[in-house]
């Protein structure tokens, strides 16, 4: 039987090898120990068999809660994805309105431009076509006017003519 005070200080590896699967000596040893004795005198490796599974249950723990926020981090950015692909899709959808707005209300303008520029082109050929009448009208009078006079000098000239013709006859003859 060896005494807990005598044992050799071990590595943390065979501290775990031996928090596993205590050797016989410690077997041997534990059942010796009266229990009054035993929740009494603890020894230097129970102390750190006790440490090493508080520390090993921390670690776990910890582990637990590092698993848990990688989780929960991971559900923030899958909801942050969907909140930026949801805001993207609401811009996308108003900027394509927004044309269609511009589109139609740019459509509307150029045709009331076009209409005012027909109303403008028809004005104008009206009052081109007034002119042009008006002058044509003006032409065709003053030349009605130059034939009729041109007519009426031409009967006097004839007249004249005429009477100048009997006048030599009538010399001519009596």
């Amino acid at each position: 039987m060896t005494n807990p005070g005598e044992r050799t200080k071990k590595s943390s590896g065979e501290a775990e090898i031996q928090a596993e699967s205590p050797p016989e000596e410690v077997k041997e040893v534990v059942e010796e120990v009266p229990s009054q004795v035993e929740g009494q005198v603890r020894s230097p490796l129970d102390e750190v068999m006790s440490q090493a599974e508080k520390a090993y249950a921390a670690y776990m723990e910890a582990e637990k809660q590092v698993a848990s926020a990688y989780h929960e981090n991971e559900i923030q950015v899958a909801k942050a994805y969907k909140r930026a692909a949801q805001q993207a899709h609401n811009a996308f959808d108003a900027a394509v309105a927004q044309a269609l707005k511009d589109r139609e209300a740019a459509m509307a303008k150029a045709l009331k431009a076009r209409e005012d520029a027909i109303k403008r082109a028809e004005e104008a050929s009206r009052i081109a076509k007034e002119a042009v009448d008006s002058a044509y009208d003006e032409v065709v009078a003053q030349a009605v006017k130059t034939r009729q006079d041109d007519l009426e000098r031409a009967w006097k000239v004839r007249d004249e003519t005429i009477e100048q013709a009997w006048q030599i006859y009538s010399k001519i003859a009596r």
